[in-house]
C-alpha cells in the first residue's frame, strides 16, 4: 500500500511538473511566431530573396507555436492549476528536572526531552479557490514525531504519518460567494496553529489551551460566507472532535463570527457543541473560544485567546455532575526592522473536572519566551524558554519525586517554501 501511495504522488507532482514545462514552452513560441511575423511585415520592402526566408521561418514558427499550444491544451487546467508547498520542523528540548524517563509533563506535542527530533515533515497539494465559482481542493500529507498525534480517530496511514487536511472546496456564486469545504480540516477555533507552510507560532511549543481546550481537526462539512469586507460568518457539521468515523449516532455543529471593525484589531467568536464520547449521545460537549488580535505598530502585535468549555455528566472530581474547564491566554510578538523577533505568552487553565488534564482537579501556568531569526524568506531559528507550574505536583524530578513547577529549554529550527 505505502508504494501505491508514493506512486500516485509521484504521478500527480510528474504530471504538475509537465504541465509547468509546456505551459513555459509555449510563451516564447508565440512571442516568437508574433515577432517574426511583424519584422517580415516590416521589411516588405527588402529584395525578393529575403523576403521569402522571413516568411518561411514564420510559418515555421506559427506551426510550432500552434502544436505548443496544442499540447498544453492537451494537459488538464486541473493539473496546470495545482500549487506544490512544503515545510518542515526539527527541534530538540532540555527537561531542567531531567526526569528519569525524559517526559516532559502536561506536554502533547514536545513531550520528549533530550532527543533530537523530526517534529513534522509536510507536503500540501491544492488548488485554491478565491472567486465566485472556483472549485478546487487541497491536501496535506505529515509525517514525523508530531504527525502522529494530530490523527483522527478511524484515519490512519502510519505510525508517524498523517493525512492531516483533505477536503474539495466550491464557491457557489450567491452574493458575495458562498464557500463550501467538505472533508477533513483543521479545527477553527484557537489563536495557535497546527504548524505548515501558510502559518507557524511565535513560539515553539503549544499553549496549554491549544493542548487541552479545544480540537484539532475535524470531519464533515463547513459553509463560509463574507457578510461585508469586514464581518464574516461560517458554519460547519462535523463528526466531532478528531474523529475521521463518528464514535456515536450524533454529529456536532460549529460556528465561527469573524469580525474586523479596522484594520489593526480582529475578533473571532467561536463556538463548537455535540456528543463527544464513543457510543454516547447524552454527554454534550460544548466549547466557546474567544480571540482578539491587534497590531499597535509595525514593532509590536499581540493577541488574547480564552475558552470556556462544559460536558454534561462527566466529571471525574463529581463523579455524574458535569466537567467544566476554562483557561486564558495573553501574546505578544516584538519585532525589529531586522530578522530578530521575540515571542512572549503567559497562560492560565484550569480543570474542574479532570477529564482535560487527568490529574484531578487542577489549575496550571505556564510562561514562555521565544527569541527568533529569521534568514532570508524560507528559514527560522528559534529558541525557547518555558516554565510551568501547577497546584498540584504533577511533574517529576530526577529522582522521581513529584514537584510543582517544571523548566524547558528547546531549540527549533523550520523551513517554508
Amino acid at each position: 500500500m505505502e508504494r501505491h501511495r508514493s506512486a500516485a504522488l509521484g504521478l500527480m507532482l510528474a504530471l504538475t511538473t509537465t504541465a509547468t514545462v509546456t505551459s513555459a514552452q509555449s510563451v516564447p513560441a508565440s512571442n516568437s511566431a508574433t515577432a517574426t511575423t511583424s519584422t517580415t511585415a516590416s521589411d516588405s520592402g527588402s529584395a525578393s530573396g529575403s523576403t521569402a526566408a522571413s516568411g518561411s521561418s514564420a510559418a515555421t514558427d506559427s506551426a510550432a507555436a500552434t502544436d505548443s499550444a496544442k499540447a498544453a491544451a492537451a494537459v488538464p487546467n486541473f493539473f496546470r492549476d495545482i500549487q506544490a508547498n512544503a515545510f518542515a520542523s526539527f527541534g530538540y528540548i532540555s527537561n531542567l528536572n531531567q526526569p528519569q524517563n525524559e517526559v516532559i509533563g502536561l506536554r502533547y506535542f514536545d513531550n520528549r526531552a533530550n532527543t533530537f527530533s523530526v517534529d513534522i515533515a509536510e507536503v500540501v497539494l491544492q488548488k485554491a479557490v478565491a472567486n465566485r465559482g472556483d472549485a478546487g481542493f487541497r491536501l496535506d500529507l505529515t509525517a514525523g514525531s508530531f504527525a502522529g498525534l494530530t490523527q483522527s480517530a478511524g484515519l490512519r496511514i502510519g505510525e508517524s504519518a498523517d493525512l492531516q487536511q483533505a477536503f474539495v472546496s466550491y464557491i457557489a456564486p450567491l452574493g458575495t460567494g458562498l464557500r463550501f469545504d467538505v472533508g477533513k480540516f483543521v479545527t477553527h477555533m484557537g489563536y495557535e496553529l497546527i504548524e505548515g507552510y501558510d502559518g507557524y507560532n511565535d513560539n515553539y511549543s503549544r499553549s496549554l489551551l491549544f493542548n487541552y481546550a479545544i480540537p484539532l481537526t475535524h470531519t464533515g462539512l463547513k459553509a463560509s460566507y463574507s457578510i461585508t469586507p469586514r464581518v464574516s460568518f461560517s458554519a460547519m457539521v462535523v463528526n466531532g472532535w478528531d474523529v475521521a468515523v463518528d464514535n456515536n449516532k450524533s454529529k456536532s455543529i460549529g460556528a465561527q463570527l469573524a469580525i474586523k471593525p479596522i484594520d489593526p484589531v480582529a475578533f473571532y467568536v467561536n463556538y463548537i457543541g455535540g456528543p463527544e464520547n464513543s457510543d454516547d449521545n447524552s454527554s454534550l460537549r460544548h466549547v466557546v473560544d474567544l480571540i482578539g488580535t491587534v497590531t499597535v505598530n509595525p514593532m509590536l502585535s499581540l493577541g488574547v485567546n480564552a475558552d470556556f468549555g462544559r460536558e454534561s455528566g462527566t466529571s471525574i472530581v463529581t463523579p455524574g455532575g458535569n466537567a467544566t474547564w476554562s483557561g486564558f491566554a495573553g501574546y505578544a510578538k516584538i519585532s525589529t526592522a531586522g530578522p530578530f523577533s521575540l515571542g512572549l505568552r503567559a497562560e492560565t487553565f484550569k480543570d474542574n473536572g479532570g477529564t482535560r488534564l487527568g490529574i484531578g482537579k487542577a489549575r496550571v501556568n505556564e510562561f514562555t519566551i521565544t527569541p527568533a531569526f529569521k534568514f532570508g524568506s524560507n528559514i527560522v531559528i528559534r529558541a525557547e524558554g518555558r516554565y510551568d507550574s501547577a497546584d498540584v505536583a504533577t511533574f517529576e524530578d530526577d529522582a522521581g519525586l513529584p514537584k510543582k513547577g517544571q523548566g524547558t529549554l528547546g531549540l527549533n529550527a523550520i523551513w517554508v517554501y
